[in-house]
């Protein structure tokens, strides 16, 4: 276990743990004006459109504007930087995704701040599952029919991706170390330019987040292979898992709040439980669920071990890839 990932664990039980007493005062006060939540990605995206439904509801519930703040750029860095430089006092939040934990090795050396040590773990929101899709006339139906046709066809297959670094990217590159097989990205500006070059056969196979390929695979103009999770996924029923054929494979997207580092652990537990909150209303379940997220209610600790473990599991793929970013 590295320092880094020690001190993100610790900062992640303290939260739950540390006493209340003596901070009470703050906890009743707060929040007593309009909270940011700064997200690292443009508005309109499905993140920002999450971001949004728990902001509205942390507004009501919290009785101060929750504003999200866009400030994509770097790979989310920028907007992650922006909440490490502000006062742990609450009122700027991050909402994070799954780069944060991607963007440890792949910027190494190139951030102003450690997103381990110097943001702590307030609430998961959901996990994005990812699925595995190829061309509907590849002739393969199965993960074990794929690797076999990688293998008999090396440095032929090219897999679609939405940039460099990115989960989709780095989703190929975790399935070519764990199978040893030989596949080629290539990137695109976004899905919806990927998947029509996936459709015509320019690229053969793609991991993508569902709700973007969602209705491609219902339409039949791809073909879903398997789900990168750990059990099938409810919007893809009958589709089975990468896992039951490579045991242990798990990938997917994720969002979460976080907090700068010394924010007061009464102000942590106050977001998290009505975060919490927000996930166990049905409607509100209902909508992050239409948009693709997977609720994942819990607390603190919880988060940042879950932090920790992808931050490791990313580290050791970029590694292994040999990936940076200039």
């Amino acid at each position: 276990m590295t320092i880094a990932r020690r001190q993100f664990l610790q900062l992640a039980a303290g939260a739950a743990a540390l006493p209340a007493m003596g901070t009470i005062a703050s906890a009743q006060a707060y929040p007593s004006r309009p909270i940011h939540l700064v997200a690292g990605f443009a508005a309109g995206s499905a993140s920002d459109i999450n971001a949004r439904l728990l902001g509205q509801w942390l507004s009501e519930r919290l009785g101060q504007p929750v504003i999200v703040d866009n400030r994509a750029g770097a790979g989310g860095n920028l907007a992650s930087e922006f909440v490490v430089r502000a006062p742990a006092d609450g009122y700027n939040l991050l909402y994070a995704s799954t780069a944060i934990a991607i963007n440890e090795t792949l910027y190494a050396g190139k951030l102003n701040f450690n997103s381990q040590k110097d943001l702590m773990p307030v609430a998961g929101v959901v996990r994005t599952p990812v699925v595995m899709e190829v061309n509907k006339d590849l002739p393969v139906k199965t993960v074990a029919e794929f690797i076999a046709y990688a293998k008999a066809n090396p440095g032929k297959v090219n897999y679609a991706t939405i940039g460099a670094g990115t989960l989709q990217h780095l989703c190929g590159e975790y399935f070519k170390m764990v199978t040893g097989i030989d596949m080629v990205p290539v990137h695109y500006r976004g899905a919806a330019q990927a998947l029509p070059d996936l459709m015509a056969g320019r690229v053969q196979v793609m991991f993508d987040i569902v709700v973007s390929s969602l209705s491609f695979i219902n339409a039949n103009q791809v073909r879903a292979v398997a789900v990168a999770t750990s059990a099938p996924h409810e919007l893809l029923p009958g589709i089975p898992t990468i896992s039951e054929t490579l045991p242990g494979f798990n990938a997917g997207g994720w969002q979460g709040v976080l907090a700068p580092a010394k924010t007061p652990a009464d102000i942590v537990e106050k977001l998290n439980k009505e975060i919490n909150v927000a996930l166990a209303d049905e409607k509100l379940k209902a909508r992050f669920i239409e948009l693709g997220g997977q609720p994942t209610p819990g607390a603190p600790a919880d988060f940042g071990k879950f932090i920790a473990d992808e931050t490791d599991k990313w580290g050791k793929v970029v590694r292994q890839a040999g990936l940076k970013i200039d």
